[in-house]
């Protein structure tokens, strides 16, 4: 196992094993012919230094000052810039007017949020490779009908064919965390638009897994999708149960029963 010093700060782990940086690099497949790749916290460049021999554009958007200052120094090639800022930060995702592929060692603290607004970015974000918590990354592949199954399931595979790829373990970050971490690759899919109204679904989706343990007829009554169905046997269902095709359907239904 080749293993390289991480220096420390902000509470981050650093991935010290490149054998598995390398494993990491190698996911990202340039799906849509993409050729800019946008790096979520590069910290010292293990995961750079790979990436760098694939001929990407590349983009490193990291926010510790320090790490901007190392990566300035390491990489004089022109085809690398280097952004001091927060990819939360809305100025900093709205970089690209082209298609262009996301990779990183995500913070655990801020791996949801990350996603949240990869959905923002969706018609410009083919492709996302990321390292996270293993609970979360299950989370996001999960299928229906699996308990792990939740919001993000939904919405991100509405518009991303999703991958678990691989389990990583604790003992190759420094300092080690306290749990496994776990790898996915999401590729955009052909959904360019959902076929039906796009807030609305989302605001659906949320709704009936905020309560998740009770049927959708009880969960989703708040939106007063009860009333319209009052017969409609998939409302007996849970949220964890339903597709994405399924979820649509209801918010077609609600949209008309809305507009009429």
């Amino acid at each position: 196992m080749r293993k390289v010093k991480a220096k420390k700060h902000l509470g981050q782990h650093f991935l010290t094993d490149l054998h598995v940086a390398e494993r990491i690099a190698n996911s990202l497949s340039g799906h849509m012919q993409v050729k800019k790749v946008l790096e979520i916290g590069p910290g010292m460049g293990v995961l750079t230094d790979f990436l760098v021999q694939q001929h990407w554009e590349l983009f490193l958007i990291e926010i510790d000052e320090e790490s901007v200052e190392f990566l300035q120094e390491k990489y004089a090639d022109p085809a690398v810039h280097i952004i001091k800022g927060d990819f939360l930060d809305r100025k900093y995702r709205t970089l690209f007017e082209e298609p262009y592929a996301i990779i990183g060692n995500f913070p655990y603290n801020i791996s949801s949020q990350i996603f949240f607004k990869v959905l923002e970015e969706r018609h410009h974000v083919t492709e996302i490779v990321g390292m996270l918590q293993k609970e979360v990354a299950e989370r996001i592949a999960s299928k229906k009908g699996n308990k792990t199954y939740g919001i993000l399931s939904v919405l991100l595979q509405a518009f991303y064919e999703v991958e678990y790829l691989f389990s990583v373990p604790p003992e190759v970050f420094d300092p080690p965390p306290k749990v496994n971490s776990g790898v996915i690759r999401l590729k955009r899919n052909a959904t360019g638009q959902l076929a039906c109204d796009e807030k609305l679904f989302f605001r659906l989706v949320k709704q009936a897994f905020n309560t998740r343990r009770k049927t959708l007829r009880n969960a989703l009554k708040p939106m007063g999708l009860s009333e319209v169905f009052k017969n409609e046997p998939m409302l007996d269902l849970r949220a964890e149960q339903l597709g994405v095709e399924e979820f649509v359907y209801l918010t077609q239904q609600l949209e008309a029963s809305w507009n009429k």
